[in-house]
């Protein structure tokens, strides 16, 4: 056996494979290349991987095929007996028999073992050591060991070397599809968890996203069960060590509000919260690159460079210069770089016990104040309930705005019922006394079409308030129907915007009605959950 100082592993190495071979791999007849350096893993995908390229920039530029988004409907979760009676089962939660996994599995192993070569990618999910998990990656395509080297938490010489077996398994076989006529298949795509084998397998698809959320899917049900609360937030630290959550679903603004240079960056997307402050699951970000620029997001922008990944991109087949414009193959491009490209990132991504906690939602119907003050019960409430709204023009059908509610601002990746992560949200919020907002960064004056979008540098003030103390000790009136208390000044932003009542264009009765169908949306949508939600959280919801 040869072994390169990145970790690559030829031919034989009869630890890893006693440990992988479980999964059924055969390694005594592939080239194996377990964590291996990110110039090797550029060659291998310049040289075996179709479409790929490097940018001007520097970064790999990749393909992921015909998927170029996540597959939300062929996400299915083994039903067994040690976890079937834990699961929120529905439309997000979709069962699957545990031998129809088998046969993906088998499938999925049936395709990796007839590769030339095979990647193994050991990192762990989790930046506190006490609840980080190991998770192998084995998959057929450079560009996904990369993708995953830059996502998952990369371990040290020492660490790899006493790496042993791994708590979570990715079977990647993504170029491969599912037999459709599997029990329970929809379509060629399956992206499938068992948690009882520890193991995720992915078939039909070859978008990395899959593995990233693949594995928070996992830490949303492991991490809840170890007694800590997992997150779909971004995250910051100032510089007295007060730590800050922001929630939001897809522009709504939880990145750029997050991206503050004052305050080191904990995280982008997705945390855990203990018994003794915050920390970061991931090793890296995965941000969307769509209309990029180094004016709008310098730190992203200068992220991405030798290393990062650079998914479904155009760019100039000359200079290799990207167009970040460019949406003819899909409006979800994206780069994935490791989080220590980000200059004022706070390495180890661990921070304090949150002091704020900031709920961001875009209303295009102009109806909710641009900051309100929540109480705990109503931070259930608006956790519980996600709301933003989906612009006209973003997706087929879309011919106004569009009201979408995603429970604990990240549905899609939900294990557990909604009220079980809100009310241990609620009990941390109550123990260390934490302040949350909701701020609304979409209309004014009047709803989408007539109103004017809330100025970014209006967000940032109100942002910047609640870190300098000003809107904890600011003076507050009560918004009808919401109930929400709203401040009457906030520093750097005109008091006529703070009130939606005032800032109103049209008429009262245009605003009155408006206000009670967003209040009507928000009790039909709750109603799914009222049945395990407590009294105190159904009674401060909308009263029209």
């Amino acid at each position: 056996m040869t072994k390169s100082p990145a970790g690559s592993i030829h031919k034989h190495d009869p630890e890893l494979e006693a440990s992988v071979g479980k999964d059924g791999i055969d390694y005594t007849r592939v080239n194996l290349l377990r964590n291996t350096s990110v110039a090797k893993l550029y060659e291998d995908a310049l040289r075996y991987e179709p479409g790929t390229s490097i940018s001007s920039a520097g970064a790999l530029v990749t393909s992921s095929g015909k998927k170029t988004g996540r597959s939300p409907r062929d996400k299915r979760i083994v039903d067994e007996d040690s976890t079937s009676e834990d699961i929120w089962w529905g439309p997000v939660n979709t069962k699957m028999t545990e031998h129809a996994f088998l046969i993906n599995h088998e499938r999925a192993v049936d395709y990796l073992n007839t590769r030339e070569r095979l990647y193994v990618f050991d990192g762990y999910a989790g930046w506190d050591p006490k609840y980080r998990l190991k998770i192998r990656v084995v998959c057929a395509r450079a560009y996904h060991s990369l993708f995953m080297h830059n996502m998952l938490i990369r371990p040290t010489e020492e660490e790899l070397k006493n790496y042993g077996e791994p708590d979570f398994t990715i079977l990647n076989a993504g170029a491969f599809p599912a037999n459709r006529y599997t029990t329970g298949m929809t379509s060629s795509t399956s992206v499938s968890i068992n948690f009882k084998l520890r193991q995720m397998v992915i078939l039909g698809t070859e978008y990395a996203g899959e593995m990233k959320k693949g594995v928070f899917t996992i830490m949303h049900y492991l991490m809840p069960k170890a007694g800590v609360l997992s997150l779909h937030s971004s995250a910051n630290q100032g510089p007295q060590g007060d730590t800050s959550l922001f929630f939001g679903l897809s522009g709504t603004g939880k990145t750029t509000l997050s991206a503050d240079p004052a305050r080191a960056l904990i995280g982008d997307d997705e945390h855990v919260w203990t018994d003794t402050g915050v920390f970061n699951i991931e090793g890296g970000c995965y941000a969307k690159t769509i209309d990029l620029s180094a004016e709008k997001e310098p730190e992203i922008f200068g992220a991405i460079r030798f290393g990062s990944v650079l998914e479904n991109v155009v760019f100039d087949e000359d200079t290799r210069v990207v167009d970040y414009s460019d949406k003819s193959l899909t409006e979800n491009t994206r780069c994935a770089y490791p989080i220590e490209y980000i200059p004022n990132a706070l390495i180890p991504c661990v921070g304090n016990m949150p002091k704020n906690i900031v709920m961001l939602t875009c209303d295009a119907l102009g109806v909710l104040p641009p900051v309100s003050k929540l109480t705990s019960s109503q931070a259930m409430y608006h956790f519980i309930s996600g709301y933003t709204s989906k612009m006209a023009g973003t997706e087929d059908g879309i011919i106004e705005p569009e009201a979408t509610f995603s429970a604990c601002f990240g549905q899609p990746f939900l294990v557990l019922h909604p009220t079980q992560y809100a009310t241990m949200l609620a009990a941390k919020i109550e123990e260390h006394k934490v302040d949350v907002w909701l701020i609304n960064t979409g209309w004014n004056g009047g709803a989408y079409g007539t109103g004017k979008r809330i100025a970014l540098k209006y967000s940032r003030a109100i942002i910047d308030a609640i870190h300098n103390g000003e809107l904890k000790s600011a003076e507050y009136e009560t918004y009808p129907i919401f109930g929400l208390e709203i401040p009457k000044t906030v520093t750097g932003v005109p008091a006529e915007v703070l009130n939606p009542a005032t800032a109103w264009q049209g008429t009262p009765e245009t605003f009155n009605a408006t206000v009670s169908k967003l209040a009507g949306l928000f009790n039909e949508n709750f109603a799914k959950y009222a049945d395990q939600a407590t009294e105190d959280v159904i009674a401060v919801g909308p009263k029209i």
